[in-house]
């Protein structure tokens, strides 16, 4: 397979069947990049200039599109050789990613499905994907230098936090750098550097990621003198980068031939320095650690580490290496060449059982590169025998069991000086272990909590888990926790912490969504149109479907599944089509509303003949839809006043187009006669965990309104909070009395507890929020008793899932019926906004200053009436 990318020509990808005596172009011409999986060698990807990923699984003769927008070298291949990421896998499996908020999409064998992480995503990287799990470095909104680890389960859809702010730096070729280092010979184990407090650690792990510790340092330095380093005051730091140059060593290394032997640069002390750089090494994976050299080292393994080299890393000719027979405690000197050598670099030769290696350098700057070829098999006399090896138990910190089994290793005595050669393979037997909580991760949604146990995230809905649950079936109910993949424990606590199977519920349709298959709000006029169904929650295999297709035809299926290819139909006539779909069961019902604009395709190019006739695109235009209203309004101003005279729920749908592309908002607008609201404000460390996306406002602003129901007896359907945009958060509750109510103590309850610090919530492990009442409300709190009067408008603006948003307003009973709203639609979809006492006049406020400006004004008319 060859892929010809010369930018004079159209990029081709070229198969061979016959070992390049003939070739065939295949794919497409727009192919800018391609890989191979190592495990399938029929299988191919292909990346597009138009950043469309296909597959082909019958080596290029056929191929079928995966995904549309992806995002560039974010797909991976099973030994792909630049995997954009250090010490990545054999293992690496076919799959792709496309980053856009929680979700990415993985693809594997002519499929794909949605990957869902704990928070927005601005960039992922795949580090490993061996044994079923899938280890990415996730750099999420807030986050520039840092990237945060993620361990997948089994399937690779569901994502837990492994590790937080992990350090990443840009290579040579522009690719990112994370430092995270997966030791070879034993799995499960991995050292990474994370940034705290401004200060880089490296920690290590044994399980996965599962828990982390920092690095015990060495009791004495080089020469014998004792080393006071105190945890966790100061420790061990490692450089973890990975050379991608096969002539030069990076700063780490490991075999699987030589398991438990790390050998990395690093320092000592509070941080990670780039200065007084030493050289360590570590036989016991990790639980202890020596200094080898002062100044930093290139070491190579030989004969699968039965022997260590080492060669100084200086920009000075040098004529010496070193070499260690005890895994680094003793090292004897030697002369390599006679003329001192500036080296380039050194390389062994293919496999760990070697025992050649080449230096290649040269003698000055102006000469030609000098290559030393080096044989060890002389200084070597006889071959291992069995007396020459010893039995080594892995553990942590003296913990044996790890992973859930005791892993006992066959390693070469220290004091043993032969060859092992080709014959030999490492050797390993296990033991089992019982289970214990330290075999268990959280599950999805749920995060560690400062007591060690897990509880779900504020995020999370528990109950989603069974959303796909069909009623006579069984679902796992998870615990919160799940084993770490690849761990054997047996018994123990294994039955409290694994997640059980339970009946599915009876639940009533919710959630349902209808789009077209292309995902646009356009159809064209004598064409197939496709509509496709889907519910997020209740019982798909009970719940019918009708559609109505707006031009008075519908059809009725019997439930969801049925339609999993979707739906077609062909309009005959030009217009905007209101499709409805309606999703029922025993238990209730749900509406999903689409609003279709049916055109005729343009007939023809441009320029044209002063005669002929064309069909063109009009300029930007917006509808608005009111209710089940057809009859939309249209405008091609970016706002439009509306009145709402009574008391119910209204949805507006908004949608704006420009030619032949339509794009829509939809708001649900409440109006109500009473209610009492004020503003409400936090403290400080919620900015920081505040990306200003409205799946965060509208989780957060669930989370505040339990809260409050928590701290007072306001009963659920009285409340409504919603979290406003920008900085500093700042959020708004509703209080919605019975119109008997008139004495105002629920706004008294729900204030005092505030201004009493009563309402808290934890957003995240370590983070504790205390909600505040602020001075300035948006509306005024109004006493609905029959002594006093005054009048107020409210719009209140928030967003609901799916891209949606939820528009709320209230309004006083007032002597001027009606109720005033201004809706703004430009660029950005949401605003909240404030209208003016006077019902008849509308104007915005452009900014959070004219908001705050405007609630003083509100505040200071309403005193003066009252």
């Amino acid at each position: 397979i060859m892929l010809l990318t010369d930018p004079e020509v159209e990029s081709s990808l070229l198969i061979s069947s016959d070992e390049g005596a003939t070739t065939r172009s295949t794919a497409s011409a727009s192919t800018s990049s391609a890989c191979c999986s190592t495990q399938q060698e029929d299988w191919i990807l292909a990346y597009s200039h138009e950043q469309k990923l296909y597959s082909s699984v019958e080596f290029g003769r056929r191929w079928q599109l995966v995904h549309e927008r992806v995002a560039p070298n974010r797909f991976y291949c099973a030994g792909m050789s630049p995997c954009r990421l250090q010490n990545c896998t054999d293992a690496n499996k076919v799959g792709m990613v496309q980053v856009h908020q929680r979700v990415s999409w993985g693809w594997e064998g002519g499929h794909f499905q949605g990957s869902f992480f704990t928070n927005e995503l601005n960039d992922l990287h795949v580090i490993s994907t061996d044994e079923n799990r899938v280890v990415a470095a996730v750099q999420e909104w807030n986050q520039n230098e840092t990237y945060n680890l993620y361990v997948s389960d089994t399937s690779g859809v569901f994502y837990t936090l492994a590790l937080e702010n992990v350090v990443s730096s840009m290579g040579v070729e522009g690719n990112v750098m994370v430092d995270l280092y997966e030791v070879a010979g034993i799995k499960g184990m991995f050292l990474a550097n994370k940034k705290t407090d401004n200060q880089v650690k490296t920690h290590i792990t044994y399980n996965r990621g599962r828990d982390w510790r920092l690095l015990q340092a060495p009791s004495k330095d080089l020469h014998g003198n004792a080393v006071h380093c105190l945890l966790p005051y100061c420790s061990l730091h490692l450089h973890l980068h990975v050379s991608a140059n096969p002539y030069t060593s990076g700063n780490i290394a490991s075999r699987e031939s030589a398991p438990g032997i790390i050998v990395a640069s690093g320092s000592i002390g509070s941080e990670l320095t780039t200065t007084n750089v030493s050289v360590f090494i570590t036989s016991d994976a990790g639980n202890t650690w020596r200094q080898i050299f002062n100044e930093e080292y290139a070491v190579l393994f030989l004969d699968q580490g039965g022997a260590l080299v080492s060669i100084r890393h200086t920009p000075l000719s040098i004529r010496h290496l070193w070499l260690s027979f005890d895994e680094g405690r003793q090292w004897n000197k030697f002369s390599f060449t006679n003329t001192p050598l500036f080296v380039d670099g050194v390389l062994g030769e293919p496999g760990e059982e070697t025992l050649i290696m080449t230096i290649f350098g040269h003698v000055s700057h102006r000469s030609e590169w000098q290559l030393v070829k080096i044989d060890f098999r002389s200084i070597f006399n006889r071959r291992c025998t069995e007396e020459d090896y010893q039995t080594w138990h892995l553990h942590n910190q003296g913990e044996p069991c790890l992973m859930g089994v005791k892993r006992i290793y066959r390693k070469l005595k220290p004091t043993s000086r032969c060859v092992m050669g080709k014959s030999y393979s490492v050797s390993m037997t296990t033991g089992p272990c019982e289970c214990t909580e330290a075999d268990f991760e959280c599950d999805y949604g749920y995060e560690r909590r400062s007591n060690g146990r897990c509880s779900h995230a504020f995020w999370f809905h528990p109950s989603s888990m069974s959303r796909s649950c069909t009623t006579g079936m069984t679902f796992l109910n998870s615990t919160g926790y799940r084993k770490v993949v690849s761990n054997n424990c047996t018994a123990g606590v294994s039955t409290e912490y694994t997640a059980r199977r339970q009946q599915c519920p009876s639940q009533a349709p919710r959630g349902l969504h209808l789009v077209t298959s292309e995902g646009t709000l356009t159809g064209t006029l004598g064409l197939n149109v496709t509509f496709l169904v889907f519910l997020e929650e209740g019982d798909g295999a009970r719940t019918s479907i009708t559609l109505d297709f707006g031009d008075g035809h519908a059809l009725t299926y019997s439930n969801v599944s049925s339609i999993e290819d979707g739906i077609k139909h062909i309009y005959k006539a030009v217009g905007i089509y209101r499709v409805s779909a309606v999703g029922e069961n025993g238990l209730g019902s749900e509406t999903a509303t689409l609003y279709l604009h049916v055109i005729c395709e343009m007939t023809c190019d441009l320029p044209v003949f002063r005669s002929e006739s064309c069909d063109l695109p009009v300029s930007r235009c917006f509808f608005l839809y009111y209710g089940i209203d057809i009859s939309p309004l249209i405008t091609l101003e970016g706002s439009v006043s509306c009145t709402f005279s009574q008391e119910g729920v209204n949805t507006v749908t908004v949608q704006v187009s420009a030619g032949s592309s339509i794009m829509q908002d939809r708001k649900t607008i409440a109006v109500h006669e009473y209610f009492r609201s004020h503003l409400l404000a936090f403290s400080s460390n919620l900015d920081e965990h505040n990306p200003d996306v409205p799946e965060w406002r509208l989780d957060v602003s669930r989370v505040i309104k339990n809260s409050l129901i928590q701290a007072t007896s306001v009963r659920e359907d009285q409340l409504l909070v919603t979290v406003l945009p920008g900085l500093p958060t700042a959020a708004e509750f509703f209080l919605l009395p019975d119109k008997q109510l008139t004495d105002g103590k629920l706004s008294e309850v729900l204030l005092n507890a505030l201004n009493q610090n009563l309402v808290q919530f934890t957003l995240r492990p370590g983070v504790q929020v205390t909600v505040y009442a602020a001075h300035l409300s948006a509306a005024p709190l109004v006493d609905t008793s029959q002594t006093h009067s005054g009048s107020a408008m409210l719009m209140l603006l928030s967003v609901v899932v799916v891209g949606l948003a939820v528009f709320v307003v209230y309004k006083f009973k007032r002597k001027i019926p009606g109720l005033n709203v201004y809706a703004q639609m430009q660029n950005e979809k949401e605003q909240e906004m404030m209208s003016p006492a006077d019902p008849t006049v509308a104007t915005p406020p452009s900014s959070q200053r004219d908001l705050v400006h405007s609630l003083e004004i509100l505040d200071a008319e309403s005193t003066s009436k009252t």
